[in-house]
């Protein structure tokens, strides 16, 4: 028996994520592999590490630094990026809110990321190393198209895995898990739509037209993969959680009051369910 759970991404909106994690925490759940996408492994990782409220602390103390998030951030030309990479992923978590590196090296499971292959539109999954102080692989997954550079993995260009794989459950099967559990970022009756920007993105990516090809039809395939989740978990084979509402809660929302209420929406729901979650991973 192997256990799993996949962690949606959605920038900001994954604060809901980090509730339930935190909530897991408190009740010793982990399980033997973690994957996310984008901002779920990428806030996914305190899970693993057992730092229980490191996400809310950094959002609430960060969201409105513009060192965080902002335009000028874009047009810095080390940067190019809404966020600012190196505070983001380097200062905060090597100086201001520390991320234990040892504890998260001593997971005794597996932890994997999941990123778009620019060149064949399809995703790739790769390990999280488990001591890299620039985080390189976080940020790759989190490269939202348009508002990141892209990033070069072994050569491979590579953005946002939730391009490709916006919520990575069926690779948790894949793996050997038996028992998943799945933490969605959006409330259960969101269809996503069609990209807005695909014009932009045609031009921008003009180059790798695969992947133009994945995200023009994105949507549908999201939908599908979601409307396929939540048959198997009337039949009982996974274990879903999402928020009540994340109606207007941006991806790079700036709201305090509105960040600590979606964790607490996440938070609430992952002690409500953590002894069934328990019996679920513990079933023979």
């Amino acid at each position: 028996m192997k256990t799993g759970i996949v962690l949606e991404g959605g920038a900001l909106r994954t604060i809901f994520s980090s509730g339930v994690c935190d909530g897991l925490l408190e009740a010793d759940l982990l399980p033997d592999y973690v994957i996310g996408v984008s901002a779920g492994i990428a806030y996914g990782v305190s899970y693993v590490s057992r730092q229980f409220g490191r996400n809310l602390e950094i959002l609430t103390k960060y969201a409105n630094d513009k060192r965080y998030m902002s335009k000028r951030n874009l047009l810095r030309p080390d940067n190019r990026c809404y966020f600012g990479l190196r505070f983001t992923y380097e200062e905060i978590p090597n100086d201001l809110v520390p991320f234990d590196y040892e504890a998260f090296a001593a997971f005794p499971g597996e932890v994997e990321a999941v990123v778009t292959d620019l060149e064949t539109g399809g995703p790739l999954y790769r390990p999280v190393p488990r001591r890299d102080e620039q985080f390189t692989l976080l940020q790759a997954t989190c490269a939202m198209p348009l508002l990141f550079p892209i990033f070069y993995l072994d050569g491979i260009p590579c953005l946002d895995g939730g391009s490709s794989d916006g919520i990575p459950w069926k690779r948790a099967f894949e793996m050997g898990c038996d028992r998943v559990v799945v933490v969605l970022t959006r409330e259960r009756s969101y269809r996503r739509e069609p990209e807005k920007l695909q014009p932009l993105i045609d031009l921008r990516y003009h180059k790798y037209p695969k992947f133009c090809e994945t995200m023009r039809h994105r949507a549908e395939r999201y939908n599908a993969c979601r409307e396929e989740l939540f048959r198997l978990e009337r039949e009982g084979k996974v274990i879903l959680l999402a928020p009540h509402s994340t109606r207007g809660f941006s991806r790079i929302e700036k709201d305090v009051d509105k960040i600590r209420a979606l964790w607490q929406d996440g938070y609430e729901a992952g002690k409500a369910r953590a002894q069934e979650i328990r019996s679920f991973w513990e079933k023979k």
